[in-house]
């Protein structure tokens, strides 16, 4: 599988950056309760490269992804966008399981990788994306996603620091939530992994396909696959649409009840009916 990363150099500014990197993070989490650290690991990532803003998305899966921490709301958006299009190079970097860097997304071939995705990031004033995935080996189970405001690639050193930093990161989360769980099940053997931890940060989407699988009869795929469509369509995140539907505000109709009750039925929602 061909990776987008380059060969890593080696030169005597190695050692140097390795431990400026270390005792950036380190600083950056110093004195920080537990909920606060995610967010000032990315605030440091973006003090440590020539980058515009950082995030961390956490992966369990083709469906499944939460945003962990976030530099900025651009950063927020961004990572929103992808878990919305379920397309992006934070998906991207998950599946391949290597760094996915994306120089300038007004331009071939970064505009055509994903093209949706790189029009709204475009919209965002985003030129420049890199996402390194989280994790030890082939399995990637997140990804520390970096933008810029302007177009150009990492340099070879800049890259080098990016994936010493993706390491620190992927460390200091695994610890902060075995940590933070083991407190919380005092008196149980084991403590819930990051990756569980992730998931519960979306728990109002997974409840909103439970009642779209019922509303319109599809598997859990197929309902997030219309939600998708649906915050596509106005705009939106999935996340807003998720909230809508458990509100009530928003119910999915099957074809069949669209047919039935054609009266009620919006041309532009695609067997959509908006409650609000």
């Amino acid at each position: 599988m061909r990776s987008d990363v380059p060969d890593e150099p080696s030169g005597d500014s190695e050692p140097t950056d390795r431990l400026r990197v270390s005792r950036a993070l380190a600083a950056a989490a110093e004195g920080l309760d537990p909920d606060g650290v995610p967010e000032a690991l990315c605030r440091a990532c973006v003090a440590l490269l020539p980058v515009s803003g950082a995030s961390v998305s956490i992966s369990g899966g083709a469906t499944v992804q939460a945003t962990w921490c976030a530099s900025d709301p651009t950063a927020a958006r961004l990572a929103e966008t992808q878990y919305t299009l379920g397309d992006g190079p934070c998906r991207s970097a998950v599946r391949q399981a290597t760094a996915v860097l994306a120089a300038d997304l007004t331009r071939a071939p970064d505009s055509g990788r994903w093209p949706v995705f790189a029009h709204e990031a475009v919209t965002l004033g985003v030129r420049a994306v890199f996402s390194l995935p989280l994790g030890v080996g082939a399995s990637a189970v997140g990804t520390l996603d970096l933008y810029r405001h302007t177009p150009g690639g990492l340099s070879a050193r800049d890259l080098r620091i990016a994936l010493w930093t993706r390491d620190a990161v992927t460390f200091a989360l695994m610890e902060l939530h075995a940590g933070s769980r083991a407190a919380e099940r005092s008196g149980e053997q084991g403590v819930a992994s990051w990756l569980e931890a992730s998931q519960a940060a979306h728990g109002e989407v997974y409840q909103a396909v439970g009642m779209v699988m019922v509303q319109l009869n599809l598997a859990p795929e197929q309902a997030l696959d219309r939600m998708r469509a649906r915050a596509f369509a106005q705009g939106r995140t999935v996340t807003e649409v998720a909230r809508d539907v458990l509100a009530r505000r928003l119910r999915f109709a099957s074809e069949r009840d669209t047919c039935e009750d054609s009266g009620r039925r919006d041309a532009g929602d695609d067997g959509l009916e908006d409650n609000r």
